[in-house]
């Protein structure tokens, strides 16, 4: 018994300190810029062991250095609730929950019996899942963590997601979100994200131009390759629509 309670003790310290670790780095990045993030630096290790040709970009810029018409677009495509929320919007997670089961159940039914002479191409669709992440939780997990999805880690970027809206202000918050977030392979930043698919400063953007980056978000690297997507275009519209409405910290 008392070796396990030992080795009990020790896994208890070992996240301890490890959450000591998140909270002291978080806490430093009130007033320090981050270097990298876990997710940048994994998409580095994934080019150098792919050998691929990807150029890397990336530029700090400050908070006023960055268009409001982007910082606006962003919150009204990926988190319209940023500036009034504590880091996770409940309403929201909920609803992703509920569309996820249902469009599990509707590919469960229409999943069509599997026999020997089944091909490949007629196999259906995997249904599309909604994450329904704040913007400061997909920081949390740019930031520090891993890509993997369990429970465990979810459980992890809710700690980190709350040690964010602790120690730093929303304007910080989305200042360290717009200058890590992917908007390409190998695209990192609203900085490098406008001189790549705009040719000019972040500062410099319009109304659309910041729409349609915003639009990019959850799926950076395949709009890259299809900048004349038509959902591209007419989202990107809808959200130009709803800017003034964007509330910004």
């Amino acid at each position: 018994m008392k070796p396990f309670l030992r080795w009990l003790g020790i896994v208890a310290l070992a996240l301890l300190a490890l959450q000591l670790f998140f909270i002291l780095r978080i806490a430093a990045m009130a007033v320090i810029d981050p270097q990298s993030t876990t997710f940048e630096r994994s998409e580095v290790w994934r080019v150098l062991s792919q050998k691929s040709s990807s150029s890397w970009h990336q530029q700090w810029v400050g908070y006023p250095q960055i268009s409001d018409q982007l910082k606006r677009a962003v919150i009204a495509s990926e988190d319209d609730g940023f500036r009034s929320h504590g880091g996770v919007d409940w309403d929201a997670l909920k609803k992703a929950w509920q569309k996820n089961a249902v469009a599990q159940a509707r590919a469960a039914r229409q999943t069509p019996a599997r026999t020997s002479s089944s091909r490949p191409s007629n196999s259906p669709r995997a249904p599309k899942i909604v994450g329904g992440s704040t913007i400061t939780q997909q920081l949390a997990k740019n930031l520090l963590l891993s890509g993997e999805r369990t429970l465990l880690r979810k459980g992890q970027e809710l700690v980190l997601t709350l040690t964010l809206e602790t120690f730093l202000s929303k304007q910080r918050i989305l200042e360290l979100y717009l200058n890590s977030v992917e908007w390409g392979d190998g695209v990192f930043g609203a900085e490098a994200a406008a001189r790549h698919y705009f040719q000019k400063s972040a500062a410099r953007l319009n109304a659309y131009e910041a729409a349609r980056l915003a639009v990019m978000l959850p799926r950076p690297k395949y709009f890259e390759k299809l900048p004349n997507s038509g959902y591209l275009t007419e989202r990107a519209a809808v959200i130009e629509n709803r800017l003034n409405s964007a509330e910004l910290p």
